[in-house]
């Protein structure tokens, strides 16, 4: 099923949702209104329902929604599945943190192969999967993964983007500190750790900056 003209800021809080709803789902919930989905997600309840009402709406008024029925709606709408492949290259600190990582799992996503063009690194294993040569991302397209997370430094991450295209990959999350171009049938999300905590100080009381 595809969904269009739903604002990307919907889309990214889809997962929020689904998050919280299993959570609600694990204790023992079977229904949920928008106003307990917002509290525990930091939302106003208004939001929530406006976010649903791109889809057509799943609640009950007077009931609210059914947690069951609204997960399988969000999986449906984020096409999201057990056993979807990721590859990562890159197998540094944050790469290694990455293949450590246990929460990709509640989105059914799972890194099962690799890479790093570093000869100490190829061959060994970290976390149960084992590390390949660089040189070897053009067998992603015999493996059909489609999903790949790059985390190479910003001088790589290009000529690393343009194989993982040639090998069939369709969606990349980009941790590289800088902006890479693909074809416009691949999504590129870049996510810049540093850049976002750059906007923190902002937030914060000016006495802290008073000594500046």
């Amino acid at each position: 099923m595809r969904f269009r003209r739903i604002p990307d800021e919907t889309i990214r809080r889809l997962p929020v949702y689904f998050r919280a709803l299993l959570f609600f789902a694990e204790q023992g919930s079977r229904y949920i209104s928008s106003s307990s989905l917002a509290e525990l997600v930091g939302l106003n309840s208004w939001q929530i329902r406006k976010d649903f009402s791109y889809f057509g709406g799943f609640g009950t008024r007077g009931v609210g929604y059914e947690i069951a029925e609204l997960l399988k709606q969000i999986r449906k709408i984020l096409k999201i599945r057990t056993g979807q492949k990721i590859a990562l290259v890159g197998v540094g600190n944050l790469g290694s943190a990455m293949l450590a990582y246990p929460g990709f799992q509640i989105y059914g996503f799972e890194i099962v192969a690799a890479f790093d063009n570093n000869p100490k690194k190829i061959g060994k294993k970290v976390k149960n999967v084992k590390v390949e040569d660089v040189a070897k991302l053009g067998s992603l397209k015999r493996r059909r993964i489609r999903l790949a997370i790059i985390a190479v430094p910003c001088e790589a991450a290009q000529n690393v983007a343009d194989k993982l295209v040639n090998a069939g990959v369709r969606g990349i999350l980009n941790f590289s500190p800088c902006y890479i171009t693909v074809p416009s049938t691949v999504k590129v999300i870049t996510i810049d750790i540093a850049m976002d905590l750059a906007r923190l100080p902002y937030y914060v009381p000016g006495s802290v900056f008073a000594e500046w």
